[in-house]
């Protein structure tokens, strides 16, 4: 099969297509033949050699397609469904690959829009999970337009919470569609967030270096939560949100009934050929999109 590899540490351009053994699914697994898989920041990173240290290395955590293969034990879905999820060992950039979790696609979405889920919304959920976000309380989230902004703004507006989200004033109509009363960024941020009442707790989705702003406004670091500010929440103690603490894998099966009831969207930016992986890398870098970028072998 062809897949996305690197054997060194740099740039786009040590993006490869290269050929690659096609993968078997282990149990409880399914093999997907990929019709589209996501691309996030955590891909770049890699490439630069922030994560693993670990060459060659392939790319993708999260896919959608066709299923081709079933390990031992799967009687959920059979071959020929459409389905989403994660891909195993960080290889859903691919034509083949094989999710450890998945769900049946809902069906109004195409593979593009459904690949863009994983990450977004296991991402959101958790950090609204750790954060004790429910009815009645009141959420900041902190770079609420971005895929996985977006995400907890929806996701804690399903769960009954008020949420106001920062962005750009260039996306404040698109956060009042999602459900939050937005408000600008940067100097003064606080201050425009007292005048709207306050805050219970805040999730830092933008790592603008903000978390002490963050708990002076919920009055305490064990109401903040980060994903973007590791080196912030380790100086300010405040929790840093990742997946190795637990994932909240129940989204995928959750999130196709508020798709089709029109309670729950995640546009896509762009999409890309496979073999333009290096192009998609530089534009998501660059920042030049919004929405969610997506390969399509």
């Amino acid at each position: 099969m062809k897949a996305v590899e690197f054997s060194r540490f740099g740039g786009p351009e040590v993006l490869q297509i290269v050929d690659l053994p096609d993968p078997h699914p282990g149990p409880g697994q399914v093999r997907i033949r990929v019709r589209a898989a996501g691309v996030n920041a955590s891909d770049w990173k890699k490439r630069q050699g922030l994560m693993d240290q670990e060459l060659p290395q392939t790319l993708g955590h999260e896919a959608a397609g066709i299923v081709d293969e079933l390990g031992e034990g799967v009687s959920a879905v059979a071959v020929g469904d459409a389905v989403f999820g994660f891909s195993v060992m960080s290889g859903a950039q691919a034509e083949l690959t094989v999710l450890s979790h998945y769900a049946p696609m809902p069906p109004t979405l195409g593979f593009a829009e459904a690949a863009a889920l994983p990450a977004a919304i296991e991402t959101a959920a958790r950090a609204l999970d750790q954060l004790g976000v429910e009815n009645g309380v009141t959420v900041l989230v902190n770079g609420a337009s971005g895929s996985v902004g977006s995400a907890a703004v929806q996701l804690a507006v399903v769960r009954g919470a008020r949420v106001i989200g920062t962005g750009s004033p260039v996306s404040h109509d698109l956060l009042r569609s999602l459900g939050a009363e937005p408000i600008a960024y940067g100097d003064g941020m606080a201050e425009r967030v007292r005048a709207l009442g306050g805050v219970d707790l805040a999730l830092d989705v933008a790592g603008s270096g903000v978390l002490p702003e963050l708990i002076g406004l919920t009055a305490g670091a064990e109401h903040v939560i980060t994903i973007a500010d590791f080196s912030g929440a380790q100086r300010h103690g405040v929790r840093f949100s990742r997946g190795d603490s637990g994932r909240a894998l129940h989204v995928l099966g959750q999130i196709g009934e508020l798709i089709e009831s029109g309670r729950f969207t995640l546009p896509v930016g762009r999409t890309f050929p496979l073999t333009e992986v290096a192009q998609a890398h530089r534009v998501g870098e660059a920042g030049l999109v919004r929405g969610k970028l997506v390969l399509l072998p």
